[in-house]
């Protein structure tokens, strides 16, 4: 079992792998690619730079320092995170088994712009298929995304809904293995209901148009699929994600709540960086980490005396 597990090898995720290893907990970085700090084109305000570095070289720098220190690094996307005691990390390589978990992957992702997702927040629009499968208990639902997280939704819904189908909005899957559900590939153009979600409205592609000799009505009964819930899952799980299917508190804001000491409301579950809100910048971001690195290394201490 691993003593320390850490989802994101930013400046967050690596600031508490220095930490830990330091603490001698042989910690374990999940990495599934830089994030939001790619975007950054010159990093000008950050201490002991003389000159402006890009995010993706200080992300290379990160990943370099912390391998020299020995840190394993494992190129896999998690899909999620169970447990309570101890946790086990769902990845696209295998299922790793920990004493503690720090969540560093960034901030939440953008609501996609759908028309009618925002409005059905929590009137059938979802975005945890862990926390809310058993509202679904024998209905038709849907999950939005052409990911392996996608795939990971779908089978969490599976044992609970009626029947499940992935929408990828006009995306080619990029599952790692054979998908078991309906996969529908038309690009959305609504999420449609009344007082909850009915269904989505599906736009044709015009080398895929029906026959225009249909009745009008035909054509709108076609390009409507019934759904009595829809279950966003885009591109990878974030920390928030993770941490609200764990059951952790989140903030207002949709932010990880942690208190100083960066722990969640869950023993044993960290997090660091963008995804506990605050000022977003990569100076907090290593402050959080450390913090986190410290007192998941405490945490183990405590447990295996």
């Amino acid at each position: 079992m691993e003593k320390v597990i850490i989802i994101g090898a930013g400046p967050a995720g690596i600031s508490a792998a220095l930490y830990a290893a330091r603490a001698n907990m042989d910690p374990l970085v999940i990495n599934n690619g830089i994030g939001a700090l790619e975007k950054a084109e010159k990093i000008e305000n950050y201490y002991g730079m003389e000159h402006p570095v890009s995010g993706k070289e200080l992300f290379e720098r990160g990943i370099a320092q912390a391998k020299a220190l020995g840190v394993r690094i494992l190129e896999a996307q998690v899909l999620g995170v169970g447990g309570f005691d101890t946790f086990q990390v769902k990845t696209t390589v295998g299922n790793f088994d920990t004493i503690s978990v720090i969540l560093a992957t960034g901030s939440k992702r953008k609501t996609p712009a759908i028309p009618g997702i925002k409005e059905f927040e929590g009137r059938g629009v979802s975005y945890c298929a862990v926390c809310d499968a058993f509202f679904y208990r024998g209905k038709d639902v849907a999950v939005l995304g052409n990911s392996d997280f996608a795939l990971h939704e779908a089978e969490e819904l599976a044992p609970m809904a009626g029947s499940v189908t992935i929408y990828t909005d006009g995306k080619e899957p990029e599952f790692s293995k054979e998908a078991s559900f309906t996969v529908n590939t038309m690009r959305i153009q609504s999420v449609e209901g009344d007082e909850k979600v009915t269904g989505l409205r599906l736009a044709y592609e015009p080398e895929k148009e029906p026959d225009l000799a249909a009745s009008s009505e035909d054509l709108s009964q076609e390009a409507f699929a019934r759904a009595d819930g829809i279950f966003v899952a885009l591109g990878t799980a974030g920390s928030a994600e993770m941490a609200r299917q764990m059951g952790a508190s989140l903030t207002e804001k949709g932010n990880i709540k942690v208190n100083e000491k960066m722990e969640s409301t869950i023993p044993g579950l960290f997090a660091a960086g963008d995804c506990t809100g605050g000022l977003l910048q990569v100076s907090k971001a290593v402050y959080d980490g450390a913090q986190a690195g410290i007192s998941a290394s405490q945490y183990v201490r405590k447990k295996q005396r």
